[in-house]
């Protein structure tokens, strides 16, 4: 099962989820702010796609940071600001199973869930 992460009220989450629902793909809806996220999970996702890419640094959050904090901002101290600030985390998020999709492009997320699909085996 595909699991969406990110925040319900996010103009671009609505797009991804409404994308998702039109192909009648199912998925679980994790929502960063009520659900919380765990240390371990943040830091491999930010290990696997770089803090550069995970930080969505066009929002609001991000530039209200001192410029002193986003200057020496490294994946281990993206890490503590991400749980801090879970809204800061570029979304969405989707975890197909087998990677990680981060930001919503309906073109790229057909072609990698085609992809999924079809490294499964075939059932005879």
């Amino acid at each position: 099962m595909l699991t969406l992460y990110g925040i319900p009220n996010c103009d671009t989450m609505k797009k991804a989820r409404k994308w998702l629902d039109e192909q009648g793909l199912e998925y679980a809806f994790h929502n960063y702010r009520k659900d919380g996220l765990e240390k371990g999970w943040l830091t491999d996702r930010i290990n696997e796609l770089g803090w550069e890419q995970v930080v969505n640094r066009r929002g609001t959050t991000w530039r209200k940071l001192p410029e002193d904090v986003r200057n020496a901002m490294t994946a281990e101290t993206a890490v503590n600001a991400l749980l801090e600030q879970p809204g800061m985390i570029k979304r969405p998020l989707l975890d197909t199973g087998k990677n990680y999709l981060l930001g919503f492009s309906a073109d790229k997320w057909a072609e990698a869930l085609t992809q999924t699909k079809s490294d499964k085996p075939a059932v005879s």
